[in-house]
This record gives C-alpha cells, structure tokens and sequence, in this order.
C-alpha cells in the first residue's frame, strides 16, 4: 500500500479516470491522539481508503495522567502506547518524519526523500515550544528548568528533581496565557507535586506564578488545595505579578515585572505553537495556530489539507487529549464525505477533562461545541463542571471515572 502512496504521487492526480479508479489515499501526519484516532475512524467508516500514518517513534507517550508519573503515583510505561492495533486495522505506520508538503502536487515528502501523495491530507501534529517567548527559557534551559508539557523524558526529569529536593524547597510553576495544550494541566500538576510534598516533604512549598487572572475549573481547585493542602499552593495571577519574563536557569531563578523567586525546582510551562511541520505545510498562520473550517477541519490556507487536535485554531474547544479524538472523528466523517463528492454535516463535538488533586480526589469539565461564525462556540448550558459542594465520596468517584476515561480514550486511539 505504501508504494501505492508513493506511485500515487507520480501520477496524474488532476485526472479523472485515474481518480475514479484508484482508492482514495489519506495520509495523516502525526501519531498522537488526534493523527491515531483519525485514521482508525477513517478504516472504519470506509475500509477501501488507503491511509498512511506518518510516526518516526514507535510509540506514543500520552500526557494524560503524565502528572501522576511526576508525583510517583504512575510509571512512565504506563503513558507508552504502540501502533500495533493501527496496523492492525490496516494502516500503514510509516516510520519516518516528514519533512515538507507539496500542496499543489498533493504530496507529503519524508526524510528519505520518499514522495507520498495524497487525496487529502490530515496534519495533527501536536505543539512545540516557543523557546523565543521567555528570556533566557530555551531548550538548554528545559534540561535544568524542565516544562514536562510534553510527556517523555522531561516528565522524569521533573519527578527526579522533586524527589532530590530538600524538605523546605520551594516549587515554582511559571504557566502561560491561552491558548495552550490542557488548560487544567498546570494546577492538576501543583496539586499532585503537593500531595507528594506532604507526605514526603511536608514544609515545601509550591508558588504558581501564572500569565492569567483566571483559569479552568479555578474554585473547584482553589477548594481542593484549601481542604487537602492548606498553606502549601500559592497562586499569583497576571494582575499580582505572575507573568514570568525572564529566567536564569543556572540560578533556577524566575523573574516577573514584580520581582523575582529563586526555586528549588523550577516548572516552566512556555508558551506553545503547532507543531513544525505545520508551518512548514503553511498551514499555521501568524499566531503559530492553524486556521480551521470548523465543518470540515480543512485548512483555511491550504486546500485539501486538514488540521486537527492542539495545532487548530478550535476556538472556543480547548486544546485536550478529548479533544484532539472529538475532532478526529468528525474530521474523519467529514473527509470520507468530501472523498465521496458529498457536502458534510455540521459536527457537535464534546470535550470532557478530568484532574486529580490526589489519588482519590477527581473534579470535571464538560462542554459541547458547534460550528458558529467560523469557529468552533461553546453551546450554552450543554457543559459543566464538577459541583462545588461535592460529598468526598464524589470526588473518589470521579477519580476513579478519570481514569477509566482515560482507558477508553487510549484504546480508541491506539487500540
């Protein structure tokens, strides 16, 4: 099939006799939640379309529950995920990066110099960090400052750093503005570093010194922290000083506008992009997101050329593990569609995060999407989040359904 590809793209694609005989192609670029999910809900829907998933790793590190690794509540092996059920349902894992696009000619070209066409492309690429957006904050610094925002050897080192700090240390946690890749992500991760420091380092402290004045699910955790943690979380939002500017990784120093913190570990959460190979594809635009039709998921700058998960520009729809799957599914039905002659439908999408503040603590946000005014809106009343007043047995309970959420959404992703 793979020679397919590749031969598909020396031949007339602009011709109608090849185009009505041969099977359509789809290659995704991206083996991650969105890429995974996409082209098993493609196999599905139409099992005639060729596709092609274009990985260099052989496997996947989920960041979902990442943070439990980093308190030692989780082994990292737990994260990993393979693309064995993706061959399975006969797709092409394709082991290589990809280097460049040629829209007009409709053809991904890898490392190798290997040219796969395509009928349609799908880029679901995941973010990268902007190492330009904090002074002195680079990937050198990330060695001694770690962001562990993408799971990995980074989530160790931040594990490795907690366990070899003295009791008393300070944690600081620098977070950034939106949009960025799991909006509850930073205070689940202050949560469980606090549940490991009172247990094994009990006079620490953690400071977040974050670029907004407010963030997701703020009360249900602001509650938790002051039931489970009192004393030990401090956050400082944009207004009081919290936007980090500059850092000194030798010193683990963070300063802001308002002065500076010296830690004992140091977090810091960079601001983000798309991944590479969206800007390379000309898919991103100046923000470093890519444009969507919320429809369809095509690229607003490239024909024939979708964009899903944390690289779209999802407007209202955060940028998650659910919903780079959500959008997967829909921008799967929508390109079988479009392969098909046919207009799709418009999508609703549902996005649901869990966090935990402790093994047995669990809070929620639901939200229900629809295309409006060019952008994905939120539908009003459809969502929610935990209630505030919760009994304990429901915060158990919602700790163990994150993590049966979280085997459901892996194995529709990876099988």
């Amino acid at each position: 099939m793979l020679q397919g590809l590749a031969a598909g793209a020396c031949a007339a694609l602009g011709s109608p006799i090849v185009h009505a005989q041969a099977a359509p192609k789809v290659v995704v670029i991206g083996g991650g939640f969105a890429g995974a999910s996409f082209a098993r809900a493609v196999k599905r829907e139409d099992p005639q379309v060729a596709v092609a998933l274009v990985e260099p790793n052989a496997h996947y590190t989920a960041c979902p529950l990442s943070n439990a690794v980093i308190a030692g509540l989780r082994d990292i092996k737990d994260q990993h995920f393979g693309y064995a059920g993706i061959e399975a349902d006969g797709i092409v894992h394709v082991p290589q990066k990809a280097v460049r696009v040629e829209a007009e000619q409709r053809r991904v070209v890898l490392a190798d110099e290997t040219r796969l066409g395509y009928d349609r492309l799908v880029v679901a690429p995941g973010i990268d960090m902007r190492f330009d957006a904090i002074s002195g904050y680079d990937a050198a610094a990330a060695e001694l400052m770690p962001h562990a925002w993408k799971a990995g050897e980074q989530t160790l080192l931040l594990r490795r750093q907690l366990e070899a700090m003295d009791d008393g240390g300070l944690v600081v946690l620098s977070v950034p503005a939106n949009p960025f890749r799991c909006p509850p992500g930073p205070y689940e991760r202050a949560s469980l570093m606090a549940h490991y420091l009172k247990a094994h380092k009990p006079r620490s402290k953690i400071l977040i010194l974050d670029a907004k004045d407010a963030f997701s699910k703020q009360r249900l955790f602001e509650a938790g922290w002051a039931a489970l943690y009192p004393g030990m979380i401090e956050w400082v939002s944009l207004s009081s000083g919290g936007a980090v500017t500059e850092v000194d990784a030798g010193t683990r120093t963070l300063r802001t506008e308002f002065g500076e913190h010296r830690a004992a570990v140091a977090n810091v959460i960079p601001p983000q992009r798309a991944g590479a190979i969206a800007a390379i594809a000309g898919v991103a635009d100046r923000t470093g997101w890519c444009p969507i039709d919320p429809v369809t998921f095509e690229s607003r700058l490239v024909p024939n050329v979708h964009v899903i998960g944390d690289a779209a520009i999802g407007g209202a729809m955060p940028k998650s593990a659910f919903t780079a799957n959500a959008q997967a599914k829909a921008c799967a039905s929508a390109v079988i569609e479009l392969l098909r002659g046919r207009a799709p439908g418009e999508p609703k999408l549902i996005n649901t995060c869990y966090s935990l503040l402790a093994p047995d603590y669990g809070i929620s946000i639901t939200g229900v999407y629809s295309p409006k005014d060019g952008l994905l809106a939120e539908v009003e009343g459809a969502g929610g989040t935990s209630p505030l007043d919760a009994p304990t047995a429901v915060r158990t309970e919602e700790a163990a359904f994150g993590e049966a959420w979280f085997g459901t959404l892996t194995a529709e992703a990876f099988g």
